[in-house]
């Protein structure tokens, strides 16, 4: 059954988040935004036209919002089959799958991430702990009040900007455009720091950028020690083999404790424990990144069709 024409903004933009209240939550963002621009748009520039009649003129071109529900469901199918990383080479058996991960581009930008995870996480808690301290000490002073909304409004830039680097590294759709609010300067100053304030994701927002300091923490140790403990044991077992077989040579001899590592057996099972140890970590990593992509898509998009 067809809706009725809406007759204004804020009913195309309602029909439009109805009919697609079943898609990702990012898509529905970014849907909601460009047509709330091409819609105002097309308002200031008629202005002797009232809001109903550029809407029912705009909805032959642009299109009503069924038709440009369904259009955005086509293309983000067609982006995702274009974008989606090949799947990793299926191998048979239990070792088939476990050192197959290492095949899984997405495995590789999840160990990228929790090595950049420290630098981003320690910019994002500066920032929210920073803005917020100045925010609650300028407010008892006029300049306390536009300080705040300037804070906010990086606070979703900022949003955008991890957005994309969980899109790219971790495999999780995300907004690529913000919410029409954030970019609409017609409005006034103070509905806008309003609207903000009551927002759910502004505070979800700032409790992810103050999550990512520890969890940056703990990303980039667990990170670092696996590879160097793992890769240490390859490369020590890896060259006191070839030490042992004379293949290359050292200036002092190799001193291993316990004793039992001298033995022809002991380099090689440092070499297999080194070998386990990584791709295991590889296993941890891919996992932390589906975990972490959750919860950067619960705080920073979940809710946000519903506005």
């Amino acid at each position: 059954m067809n809706a009725a024409l809406p007759t204004s903004i804020d009913q195309y933009l309602a029909q439009l988040r109805a009919t697609l209240r079943d898609a990702d939550p990012a898509l529905v963002q970014d849907a909601l935004y460009d047509a709330e621009e091409y819609l105002r748009g097309e308002l200031a520039e008629n202005p002797n036209e009232n809001e109903a009649a550029v809407i029912a003129r705009v909805a032959g071109s642009y299109g009503a919002p069924a038709e440009v529900a369904d259009i955005y469901r086509d293309t983000e199918l067609r982006v995702v089959r274009a974008l989606r990383s090949p799947p990793p080479v299926q191998r048979p058996g239990v070792l088939g799958r476990f050192f197959g991960v290492a095949t899984d581009p997405r495995t590789w930008g999840a160990l990228f991430y929790m090595l950049l995870s420290l630098a981003t996480g320690i910019v994002y808690f500066t920032v929210a702990v920073t803005g917020l301290s100045l925010s609650a000490g300028l407010l008892i002073l006029i300049i306390g009040i536009p300080f705040l909304l300037l804070f906010l409004g990086l606070t979703r830039v900022l949003s955008l900007v991890e957005g994309r680097l969980v899109e790219v590294m971790l495999g999780e759709r995300m907004p690529r455009r913000p919410r029409y609010a954030d970019r609409d300067r017609n409005r006034p100053w103070t509905q806008r720091m309003g609207d903000m304030l009551r927002d759910a994701r502004t505070w979800s927002t700032l409790l992810y950028m103050v999550l990512m300091l520890p969890l940056g923490i703990v990303y980039f140790t667990l990170a670092v020690t696996s590879l160097s403990v793992s890769l240490g044991l390859v490369a020590g077992s890896a060259a006191h083999i070839g030490w042992q077989l004379g293949l290359v040579d050292f200036d002092r001899a190799f001193t291993l404790e316990p004793q039992w590592l001298l033995a022809p057996w002991g380099s090689p099972l440092l070499l297999l424990a080194g070998i386990v140890l990584l791709f295991a970590f590889l296993h941890l990593a891919r996992g932390v990144g589906r975990l972490h992509a959750a919860i950067a898509k619960q705080l920073l998009v979940k809710g946000s069709a519903d506005d």
